[in-house]
């Protein structure tokens, strides 16, 4: 009987998560989960091995601020990031090292330390959709582009939450 009750509750559970959820918010889909750390060369090395991947990814580092635009509390910033991304079947595990103090990632890292930064969803337009977190609540933190698309990071303080908001120019 215990069994049936955990069958019943899933499927409950991935019909009220996957009913209509496109239409609720950006895709309908969470693509990301951001983490911000201290090294990234160390944290890479630990999330393959738990992760079971044979090598770390490719370590990037975000564009120049000429080419990334990037905006941190409403004023351009220099700062930049070192990024690392696991890619799994059904999303996408980000880990980000700050360059430099003026950044999202950097005050995240400093506030609360190492792990959880935002969650990402993408979307079809940015504008449209950050006007729909800040009526929810929210604040746009950070925002910049990169090639092939952009970001916004809003900060959801009535959920406890960053939600980074990705727009893609490639089709």
């Amino acid at each position: 009987m215990k069994k049936l009750q955990v069958v019943f509750i899933a499927i409950f559970m991935v019909t009220v998560l996957t009913t209509g959820a496109q239409e609720k918010f950006g895709k309908g889909q969470i693509t990301q989960i951001g983490l911000v750390v201290n090294d990234i060369d160390e944290a890479s090395k630990k999330w393959a091995a738990i992760l079971g991947f044979d090598k770390v990814p490719e370590v990037i580092i975000t564009d120049e601020y000429e080419k990334a635009n990037t905006q941190f509390e409403g004023k351009p910033t220099e700062a930049r990031a070192k990024l690392a991304f696991f890619r799994l079947e059904n999303l996408t595990i980000e880990l980000i090292e700050p360059v430099g103090k003026k950044s999202t990632w950097y005050k995240h890292l400093k506030k609360h330390g190492e792990g959880f930064h935002h969650i990402a969803f993408g979307v079809e337009g940015m504008e449209q959709n950050i006007a729909y977190l800040e009526n929810k609540g929210g604040k746009l933190v950070q925002k910049g582009d990169f090639t092939g698309g952009s970001y916004s990071y809003v900060d959801m303080p009535n959920l406890g939450v960053i939600i980074e908001l990705l727009t893609s120019t490639q089709k």
